[in-house]
């Protein structure tokens, strides 16, 4: 069925409006990234959770932020502590490729690995081989 120009226009306004609220929902990522997930894929993600310390490091700088992680819903969420209730941001992780630092990165640290989505990248670090293997 054909959608008129009138219906995709109110279509984008509708999530224009509301993509300040549910900028992190499965959905909004992947209509923004022009990407989907199968539902095989959306399956083994909801059996999947993770939550531990990860290290963040600081955009051109040696500083490495400790922050406590959860990984569920295709989405990382960062917390100061294990006992906060609400995150101080989140990285849906659609699209973004996982993978070591190259020696053009500069990091000279066991236990990293870079996130990456097209101009973004992110370094994390893990505290022990065991949190890095998970």
């Amino acid at each position: 069925e054909q959608e008129s120009e009138d219906d995709i226009h109110s279509s984008r306004s509708s999530l224009d409006r509301q993509s300040h609220h549910r900028a992190n929902t499965t959905m909004h990522v992947c209509w923004y990234r022009n990407t989907s997930v199968s539902m095989t894929d959306h399956s083994v993600a909801v059996e999947n959770q993770l939550s531990g310390y990860l290290l963040r490091k600081f955009k051109n700088s040696n500083g490495w932020q400790k922050l406590w992680v959860v990984f569920t819903n295709f989405c990382l969420f960062f917390y100061k502590t294990h006992q906060d209730d609400y995150p101080l941001a989140s990285l849906p992780l659609l699209g973004y490729a996982v993978s070591s630092p190259v020696e053009a990165d500069g990091i000279q640290k066991d236990y990293v690995f870079k996130l990456q989505f097209k101009s973004h990248v992110y370094f994390f670090r893990a505290e022990s081989k065991y949190t890095f293997e998970r």
